[in-house]
């Protein structure tokens, strides 16, 4: 489905000008010359981008509440050139400033791509005017406003969720776009998937995503063309995979285990795991611990179907989960033929 915003909101993130901008600049939004201040969070190496923001074309409003918040900011409902936004603030005052950083940079990571099933970036800078938080505004993020819930809060709610095949292959297509141009995500969970009005989800929350190095000779996409690369200790411990919570390097297998993870939730609405939480992560890895597959939901012709592609996305060996690309094959088929379970 198209975005519902404008084209003409939507000036690239990488204009073919390179005019870049200082991640501590506090000057103009738009900068010829990086300026760097001591020991400054520098912008990823290869890339370069730009601030493009037009802050007297934006209104935030009032009275300012967040429509959500995480660790390192949070994000308000505002007017960007005429049409409704989300604004996202990453506060300079985090618990943990690194962290903070890595977050806002990460969540840049894929702000050049467009796909239906992702969250389109509009514009993005690393400077604010004091009214719109100044100096306590490491970074701001315009994103198109999808719509006021995520799946977590369908999960949570009391409508039916027969449409879940839909709901889980334009998450399975939005990470086969991902991985086709070398990110993962590393933090998918139905909290992080907004649903539009239209009933189209999309992927939300970079702020764990990595940029991978494509191997040469492989095909974008499949398992074994992406060199995986070590990601800072971030995302859910109930949807993270084993190998993440084990120290070892992020490739798209892990965004596999959690889309299984997010799945199970979508059809039997229950959560993964209950008691505590080091002995989940210890059962998960040391135990092989999943959800359970012995629910009602599971013992049709068309749940046990479901049951073997879960257990291949749960699979305690990352190179034999399918890719995001499969899982799409599979998923639309039962969207589109299959009888509801």
């Amino acid at each position: 489905m198209p975005s519902p915003l404008p084209p003409r909101l939507a000036p690239p993130i990488f204009p073919s000008a390179c005019a870049y901008s200082s991640p501590l600049s506090r000057g103009s939004a738009l900068l010829q010359v990086p300026r760097m201040r001591s020991s400054p969070p520098a912008a990823p190496p290869g890339r370069p981008w730009s601030s493009v923001i037009q802050w007297t074309q934006l209104r935030v409003s009032e009275p300012a509440e967040p429509v959500g918040a995480g660790g390192f900011g949070s994000v308000f409902r505002a007017e960007y050139r005429g049409a409704a936004v989300a604004l996202k603030r990453v506060r300079t005052r985090a618990k943990n400033p690194l962290a903070a950083r890595r977050s806002f940079w990460a969540e840049l990571s894929a702000a050049h791509l467009q796909h239906d099933n992702l969250v389109r970036v509009l514009a993005a800078s690393t400077c604010a005017p004091p009214e719109f938080g100044g100096e306590d505004c490491l970074g701001t993020i315009l994103m198109e406003l999808v719509g006021t819930r995520n799946l977590q809060q369908v999960i949570d709610g009391p409508e039916p969720l027969d449409t879940w095949p839909s709901y889980a292959t334009d998450i399975a297509s939005g990470l086969a776009f991902l991985h086709r141009h070398w990110i993962v995500h590393l933090d998918i969970k139905p909290a992080n998937v907004l649903l539009s009005p239209d009933g189209v989800c999309k992927i939300a929350d970079f702020g764990c995503s990595l940029q991978l190095d494509a191997a040469s000779g492989s095909a974008p996409g499949d398992h074994a063309g992406l060199c995986p690369q070590h990601s800072h200790a971030c995302g859910t411990y109930t949807h993270r995979a084993p190998e993440l919570l084990r120290g070892e390097a992020a490739a798209p297998p892990a965004d596999i285990f959690s889309f299984g993870i997010t799945l199970w939730q979508l059809v039997t609405r229950e959560a993964p795991y209950h008691g505590d939480r080091q002995q989940v992560l210890y059962a998960v890895v040391a135990r092989h611990l999943r959800p359970p597959l012995t629910l009602a939901v599971f013992m049709t012709s068309r749940g046990r179907g479901l049951a073997t592609l879960l257990g291949r996305c749960w699979s305690g060996d990352a190179p034999c989960r399918p890719s995001a690309a499969e899982l799409v094959g599979v998923l639309r088929t039962w969207s589109l033929n299959a009888p509801q379970t």
